[in-house]
């Protein structure tokens, strides 16, 4: 199967938003993709679909989630809570003169896509999510979930909730942490298993990267990309970035009346089959009949890790465009 290149003339612009501004970047024509990044990503994570999707006759749309790149960046922290992203997402949809969209997530950009697609399937009217299932809102508080983790070492989401705590680990040499957090959880270069596990860090000093791989990077990540990804950071720095895990809170209080709600729209989930959020929320994935009631289609690719869309670019394309090509029938 030939994969796609990255365009060499993708169009980039910015647009009003809640944010302040987005900067996105739009290739092709025909029903509107709207395409979510994670953590740490930027547009760039969506390089490779960007012109499958154009090829197969859609208006592909990757942009910067706020905090992110070259949007707009608002300095309170619970200016980053899910309702204000979902805000993000709608303008978007209107500046770009449509009135609907298919929303499609990677990371915490599946959870944003799975909220937008739950508040206003009026707008998003299917949706699609990388590599974190969907489950629904509602059960305990998420940070004294994640406070219960791990035993003796803290969960990297409770290490991520203190401001300025995450940030000095990782700005000083923002190049190097991004290499190894991307190493980490590739298929190709994680931890051996019995390895230390590198969700995790020791409660008394610890960091994420002391469990990093050293040296080789990922088979998906050049030098090139990894300098368009250090570069955007180093202008940002990552506090953007993590001030989506200090509103988990807040979420969970202001989804609270969506407790259990399915997501009714045509659905897809793609997972990696060594990706801990697909094995972690196994049980999620085991209630789409009841959470994702219109599912078309759900595929875990063996031997893929968590940077989905890049690992395994052709697979997922492939499959992205069938589902599409499904929702025009």
């Amino acid at each position: 199967m030939h994969q796609p290149a990255p365009s060499a003339h993708p169009r980039h612009r910015t647009v009003e938003a809640p944010a302040g501004r987005l900067h996105l970047v739009e290739e092709g024509t025909g029903p509107l993709v709207l395409l979510v990044h994670g953590f740490p990503e930027s547009w760039y994570s969506w390089r490779r679909q960007l012109p499958a999707l154009a090829a197969a006759g859609y208006r592909a749309v990757a942009f910067d989630v706020r905090g992110y790149g070259r949007s707009s960046k608002p300095a309170a922290t619970d200016a980053y809570r899910m309702l204000d992203l979902v805000e993000d997402n709608l303008a978007l949809v209107r500046a770009l003169g449509e009135e609907s969209a298919v929303i499609v997530g990677h990371d915490w950009g599946s959870t944003i896509a799975a909220v937008s697609a739950l508040l206003h399937p009026e707008v998003f009217r299917a949706v699609g999510l990388l590599s974190v299932p969907y489950a629904p809102p509602g059960g305990p508080r998420p940070t004294d979930v994640f406070a219960r983790m791990g035993g003796d070492q803290e969960f990297y989401v409770s290490y991520f909730q203190e401001p300025g705590r995450a940030e000095a680990e990782m700005e000083p040499d923002l190049r190097g942490w991004l290499a190894g957090f991307y190493a980490a959880v590739s298929a190709d270069t994680m931890p051996a298993r019995g390895e230390p596990d590198p969700h995790f860090v020791a409660r008394t000093g610890g960091r994420l990267r002391d469990r990093f791989p050293r040296g080789e990077l990922p088979a998906w990540l050049t030098q090139d990309d990894l300098d368009v990804y250090a570069g955007e950071f180093e202008r940002t720095g990552m506090t953007g970035a993590l001030n989506r895990y200090r509103n988990m809170d807040r979420d969970w209080e202001d989804l609270a009346p969506y407790g259990g709600a399915p997501i009714e729209q045509p659905s897809l989930f793609i997972g990696g089959a060594l990706d801990a959020s697909t094995t972690w929320m196994a049980d999620a994935i085991e209630a789409y009949p009841t959470t994702l009631p219109g599912l078309v289609s759900s595929h875990i690719l063996d031997g893929c890790g968590h940077w989905i869309q890049q690992e395994r670019p052709e697979e997922v394309n492939h499959l992205l465009t069938a589902w599409l090509a499904s929702l025009r029938s």
